[in-house]
Protein backbone atom coordinates (compact mmCIF):
# COMPACT_ATOMS: atom_id res chain seq x y z
CA UNK A 1 0.00 0.00 0.00
CA UNK A 2 1.53 3.28 -0.72
CA UNK A 3 0.56 5.85 1.92
CA UNK A 4 -0.86 9.08 1.13
CA UNK A 5 1.50 11.83 0.20
CA UNK A 6 2.93 13.59 3.16
CA UNK A 7 1.48 12.27 5.72
CA UNK A 8 2.42 10.40 8.58
CA UNK A 9 0.37 7.00 9.63
CA UNK A 10 1.11 5.69 12.86
CA UNK A 11 -0.10 1.87 13.82
CA UNK A 12 -0.64 1.24 17.80
CA UNK A 13 -0.55 -1.78 18.99
CA UNK A 14 -1.37 -3.05 22.26
CA UNK A 15 -1.90 -6.67 23.72
CA UNK A 16 -3.26 -8.20 20.95
CA UNK A 17 0.26 -7.35 18.70
CA UNK A 18 2.73 -8.21 21.36
CA UNK A 19 3.03 -4.27 22.11
CA UNK A 20 3.50 -2.94 18.28
CA UNK A 21 6.28 -6.12 17.50
CA UNK A 22 3.76 -7.71 15.73
CA UNK A 23 3.06 -4.32 13.66
CA UNK A 24 6.76 -4.04 12.65
CA UNK A 25 6.73 -6.08 9.52
CA UNK A 26 4.16 -3.64 8.17
CA UNK A 27 6.40 -0.72 7.69
CA UNK A 28 8.20 -1.49 4.33
CA UNK A 29 4.25 -2.64 3.36
CA UNK A 30 2.56 0.77 3.67
CA UNK A 31 4.76 3.62 2.83
CA UNK A 32 5.95 5.81 5.60
CA UNK A 33 4.17 3.72 8.44
CA UNK A 34 5.51 3.94 11.55
CA UNK A 35 4.65 1.25 14.82
CA UNK A 36 4.34 2.43 18.40
CA UNK A 37 2.41 1.36 21.64
CA UNK A 38 0.27 4.21 22.80
CA UNK A 39 1.45 6.87 25.63
CA UNK A 40 4.97 8.92 25.49
CA UNK A 41 6.07 7.08 22.44
CA UNK A 42 2.78 7.86 20.41
CA UNK A 43 3.59 11.39 21.95
CA UNK A 44 6.72 11.47 20.59
CA UNK A 45 6.26 10.16 16.99
CA UNK A 46 3.02 12.15 16.22
CA UNK A 47 5.27 15.55 17.77
CA UNK A 48 8.11 15.45 15.34
CA UNK A 49 5.86 14.21 12.40
CA UNK A 50 4.15 17.31 13.13
CA UNK A 51 6.83 19.73 13.12
CA UNK A 52 7.78 18.05 10.19
CA UNK A 53 4.62 19.60 8.73
CA UNK A 54 3.11 16.06 8.12
CA UNK A 55 -0.28 16.11 8.78
CA UNK A 56 -0.87 13.03 11.03
CA UNK A 57 -3.05 9.36 10.95
CA UNK A 58 -3.25 7.23 14.08
CA UNK A 59 -4.74 4.03 13.72
CA UNK A 60 -5.70 1.86 16.49
CA UNK A 61 -4.77 -1.74 16.07
CA UNK A 62 -6.89 -3.70 17.69
CA UNK A 63 -9.38 -6.57 16.75
CA UNK A 64 -11.45 -5.11 19.10
CA UNK A 65 -10.38 -6.89 22.07
CA UNK A 66 -8.20 -3.69 23.57
CA UNK A 67 -10.63 -0.55 23.78
CA UNK A 68 -8.15 0.93 26.74
CA UNK A 69 -5.54 1.13 24.19
CA UNK A 70 -7.35 2.89 21.75
CA UNK A 71 -8.94 5.80 24.38
CA UNK A 72 -5.17 6.25 25.47
CA UNK A 73 -3.79 6.66 21.91
CA UNK A 74 -6.91 9.53 22.14
CA UNK A 75 -5.71 11.03 25.14
CA UNK A 76 -2.75 11.99 23.93
CA UNK A 77 -3.65 13.49 20.44
CA UNK A 78 -6.49 15.29 22.11
CA UNK A 79 -3.63 16.83 24.23
CA UNK A 80 -1.65 17.37 20.86
CA UNK A 81 -4.67 19.03 18.99
CA UNK A 82 -5.39 21.74 21.26
CA UNK A 83 -2.03 23.39 18.84
CA UNK A 84 -1.98 21.14 15.96
CA UNK A 85 -6.42 21.23 15.34
CA UNK A 86 -6.90 19.93 12.04
CA UNK A 87 -3.53 18.19 11.39
CA UNK A 88 -3.94 14.64 13.33
CA UNK A 89 -6.89 11.90 12.55
CA UNK A 90 -7.66 8.86 14.97
CA UNK A 91 -9.14 6.44 12.54
CA UNK A 92 -11.61 3.81 13.60
CA UNK A 93 -10.03 0.70 14.79
CA UNK A 94 -8.76 -1.52 12.52
CA UNK A 95 -11.36 -4.38 13.44
CA UNK A 96 -14.35 -5.07 15.35
CA UNK A 97 -15.32 -8.19 17.44
CA UNK A 98 -17.42 -9.02 15.20
CA UNK A 99 -15.03 -9.34 12.34
CA UNK A 100 -12.95 -11.00 14.80
CA UNK A 101 -15.65 -13.97 15.06
CA UNK A 102 -15.92 -14.10 11.45
CA UNK A 103 -12.03 -14.14 10.82
CA UNK A 104 -11.86 -17.14 13.17
CA UNK A 105 -14.88 -19.30 11.90
CA UNK A 106 -13.13 -19.00 8.52
CA UNK A 107 -9.88 -20.43 10.43
CA UNK A 108 -11.89 -23.36 11.75
CA UNK A 109 -13.71 -23.47 8.29
CA UNK A 110 -9.68 -24.02 6.82
CA UNK A 111 -9.21 -26.93 9.61
CA UNK A 112 -12.05 -28.43 8.97
CA UNK A 113 -11.48 -29.03 5.11
CA UNK A 114 -8.74 -30.77 6.13
CA UNK A 115 -10.13 -32.99 9.37
CA UNK A 116 -13.38 -32.36 10.16
CA UNK A 117 -12.79 -33.55 13.55
CA UNK A 118 -10.16 -30.85 13.88
CA UNK A 119 -9.90 -28.97 17.35
CA UNK A 120 -9.37 -24.88 16.88
CA UNK A 121 -7.48 -23.63 19.76
CA UNK A 122 -7.54 -19.65 19.27
CA UNK A 123 -4.32 -18.11 21.44
CA UNK A 124 -3.23 -15.07 22.47
CA UNK A 125 -1.07 -13.59 25.68
CA UNK A 126 -2.13 -12.88 28.60
CA UNK A 127 -3.53 -9.01 29.16
CA UNK A 128 -5.84 -8.28 31.36
CA UNK A 129 -9.03 -10.20 32.88
CA UNK A 130 -11.75 -8.18 31.15
CA UNK A 131 -10.24 -8.59 27.17
CA UNK A 132 -8.95 -12.01 28.16
CA UNK A 133 -12.94 -12.80 28.95
CA UNK A 134 -13.94 -11.11 25.80
CA UNK A 135 -12.18 -13.84 23.64
CA UNK A 136 -13.49 -17.01 25.77
CA UNK A 137 -16.91 -15.42 24.53
CA UNK A 138 -16.10 -14.85 20.79
CA UNK A 139 -14.62 -18.45 20.97
CA UNK A 140 -17.66 -19.32 22.14
CA UNK A 141 -19.41 -17.44 19.50
CA UNK A 142 -17.02 -19.14 16.65
CA UNK A 143 -18.31 -22.50 17.98
CA UNK A 144 -21.91 -21.85 17.69
CA UNK A 145 -22.95 -22.47 14.07
CA UNK A 146 -18.84 -23.32 13.40
CA UNK A 147 -17.68 -25.98 11.45
CA UNK A 148 -16.24 -27.60 14.11
CA UNK A 149 -17.15 -29.02 17.23
CA UNK A 150 -13.86 -28.32 19.67
CA UNK A 151 -13.43 -24.52 19.84
CA UNK A 152 -11.08 -23.34 22.81
CA UNK A 153 -9.51 -20.72 23.91
CA UNK A 154 -5.62 -20.64 25.55
CA UNK A 155 -4.00 -17.48 26.88
CA UNK A 156 -0.64 -18.21 26.59
CA UNK A 157 2.03 -16.39 26.51
CA UNK A 158 5.17 -19.32 25.93
CA UNK A 159 5.28 -22.85 24.35
CA UNK A 160 4.97 -24.73 27.40
CA UNK A 161 1.44 -22.97 28.36
CA UNK A 162 0.30 -23.54 24.82
CA UNK A 163 0.94 -27.14 24.96
CA UNK A 164 -0.27 -27.40 28.48
CA UNK A 165 -3.17 -25.83 26.53
CA UNK A 166 -3.36 -28.62 23.69
CA UNK A 167 -3.06 -31.55 26.10
CA UNK A 168 -6.24 -30.20 27.99
CA UNK A 169 -8.14 -31.30 24.24
CA UNK A 170 -6.24 -34.05 23.99
CA UNK A 171 -7.67 -35.31 27.63
CA UNK A 172 -10.98 -34.20 25.63
CA UNK A 173 -10.50 -36.66 22.47
CA UNK A 174 -8.80 -34.54 19.58
CA UNK A 175 -6.28 -35.40 17.83
CA UNK A 176 -5.77 -32.96 15.05
CA UNK A 177 -4.99 -28.95 16.97
CA UNK A 178 -5.09 -26.45 14.96
CA UNK A 179 -3.40 -22.93 16.82
CA UNK A 180 -4.08 -19.65 15.49
CA UNK A 181 -3.70 -16.55 16.76
CA UNK A 182 -6.25 -14.22 17.82
CA UNK A 183 -4.10 -11.00 16.90
CA UNK A 184 -1.78 -9.67 14.62
CA UNK A 185 1.21 -12.06 15.19
CA UNK A 186 2.43 -13.99 12.36
CA UNK A 187 3.36 -17.25 14.28
CA UNK A 188 3.08 -19.04 17.10
CA UNK A 189 5.35 -20.24 19.91
CA UNK A 190 7.15 -23.92 19.32
CA UNK A 191 4.66 -25.97 20.78
CA UNK A 192 2.55 -29.53 19.98
CA UNK A 193 0.30 -28.01 17.45
CA UNK A 194 -0.39 -27.77 14.49
CA UNK A 195 -0.36 -23.82 13.07
CA UNK A 196 -3.02 -22.90 11.12
CA UNK A 197 -1.55 -19.70 10.08
CA UNK A 198 -1.86 -15.84 10.89
CA UNK A 199 -5.65 -15.28 11.12
CA UNK A 200 -5.38 -12.43 8.28
CA UNK A 201 -3.16 -12.77 5.73
CA UNK A 202 -0.41 -9.56 5.65
CA UNK A 203 -2.16 -7.76 1.94
CA UNK A 204 -5.79 -8.17 3.91
CA UNK A 205 -4.34 -6.32 6.59
CA UNK A 206 -2.71 -3.69 4.38
CA UNK A 207 -5.80 -3.62 2.88
CA UNK A 208 -7.95 -2.97 5.59
CA UNK A 209 -5.16 -0.04 6.97
CA UNK A 210 -5.73 1.45 3.63
CA UNK A 211 -9.51 1.84 4.25
CA UNK A 212 -9.29 3.46 7.52
CA UNK A 213 -6.64 5.63 6.45
CA UNK A 214 -8.49 6.98 3.46
CA UNK A 215 -11.89 7.13 5.65
CA UNK A 216 -9.95 9.01 8.42
CA UNK A 217 -8.16 11.66 6.15
CA UNK A 218 -12.28 12.03 4.69
CA UNK A 219 -13.39 12.73 7.88
CA UNK A 220 -10.77 14.65 8.70
CA UNK A 221 -11.16 17.28 5.77
CA UNK A 222 -15.19 16.94 6.72
CA UNK A 223 -14.15 18.47 10.22
CA UNK A 224 -14.27 14.77 12.27
CA UNK A 225 -10.50 14.38 13.55
CA UNK A 226 -12.37 11.22 15.31
CA UNK A 227 -10.61 12.17 18.24
CA UNK A 228 -13.76 12.35 20.88
CA UNK A 229 -15.08 8.92 19.43
CA UNK A 230 -11.71 7.37 20.40
CA UNK A 231 -11.83 9.15 23.96
CA UNK A 232 -14.77 7.12 24.44
CA UNK A 233 -14.04 3.25 23.62
CA UNK A 234 -13.16 2.07 26.75
CA UNK A 235 -16.63 3.67 28.22
CA UNK A 236 -18.39 0.76 29.86
CA UNK A 237 -15.00 -1.47 30.00
CA UNK A 238 -14.53 -3.43 33.14
CA UNK A 239 -16.73 -4.21 36.23
CA UNK A 240 -20.26 -3.54 35.74
CA UNK A 241 -21.75 -0.31 38.33
CA UNK A 242 -24.28 -0.81 40.17
CA UNK A 243 -26.58 2.02 41.98
CA UNK A 244 -28.35 -0.74 44.05
CA UNK A 245 -28.00 0.88 47.81
CA UNK A 246 -27.63 4.79 46.67
CA UNK A 247 -31.59 4.93 47.44
CA UNK A 248 -34.30 6.14 45.48
CA UNK A 249 -32.94 9.42 44.73
CA UNK A 250 -31.20 7.80 41.44
CA UNK A 251 -33.90 5.61 40.74
CA UNK A 252 -35.01 5.81 36.84
CA UNK A 253 -38.77 5.83 35.89
CA UNK A 254 -39.71 3.39 32.71
CA UNK A 255 -42.93 3.50 31.03
CA UNK A 256 -44.67 0.12 30.09
CA UNK A 257 -47.21 -0.64 27.53
CA UNK A 258 -50.01 -3.49 28.13
CA UNK A 259 -51.71 -5.76 26.29
CA UNK A 260 -54.78 -4.03 26.81
CA UNK A 261 -53.51 -0.57 25.52
CA UNK A 262 -52.51 0.90 28.77
CA UNK A 263 -49.65 2.80 30.06
CA UNK A 264 -48.22 3.01 33.30
CA UNK A 265 -44.72 3.96 34.46
CA UNK A 266 -43.04 2.34 37.71
CA UNK A 267 -39.43 2.74 38.76
CA UNK A 268 -36.35 0.51 39.06
CA UNK A 269 -33.85 1.05 41.57
CA UNK A 270 -30.27 -1.02 41.61
CA UNK A 271 -28.26 -2.06 38.75
CA UNK A 272 -29.11 -0.93 35.28
CA UNK A 273 -26.53 -1.11 32.19
CA UNK A 274 -25.14 0.79 29.34
CA UNK A 275 -26.04 -1.13 25.93
CA UNK A 276 -23.61 -0.34 23.21
CA UNK A 277 -24.09 -1.65 19.81
CA UNK A 278 -21.09 -1.60 17.16
CA UNK A 279 -21.30 0.55 13.90
CA UNK A 280 -22.12 -2.05 10.91
CA UNK A 281 -19.33 -3.79 10.04
CA UNK A 282 -18.01 -3.01 6.81
CA UNK A 283 -18.37 -4.98 3.71
CA UNK A 284 -14.80 -4.63 2.81
CA UNK A 285 -12.99 -6.11 6.20
CA UNK A 286 -15.75 -8.98 6.20
CA UNK A 287 -15.20 -10.28 2.90
CA UNK A 288 -11.25 -10.09 3.87
CA UNK A 289 -12.11 -12.87 6.17
CA UNK A 290 -13.22 -15.17 2.95
CA UNK A 291 -10.30 -13.92 0.94
CA UNK A 292 -7.66 -14.08 3.68
CA UNK A 293 -5.34 -16.36 2.15
CA UNK A 294 -5.93 -15.74 -1.26
CA UNK A 295 -1.86 -15.45 -2.46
Amino acid sequence: MTGATGVQIVLVGGHESDDARDLERFEPLVDGARTTVAGRALHNIVSAALDHGDPVVVLPMTFGRDPAMVADAAKTLRWLNRTHAGRIALTAPFGQIDHLTAWLRTAANRASLVDPASALLIVAPHSNPFDEAELHRVGYLVATHGALDEVAVAIADDGAQLSAAAARLRRLGATRIVAVPAGFAASLPAADVEFGGPVMSDASIVRVIGTRVRDALAALDAGDDGIDTGLLADHGHGYAHSHAFEGEAHAHPHPHDHADGTRHSHTHGGLHAHVHHPHDSDALALSDAHHDHDH
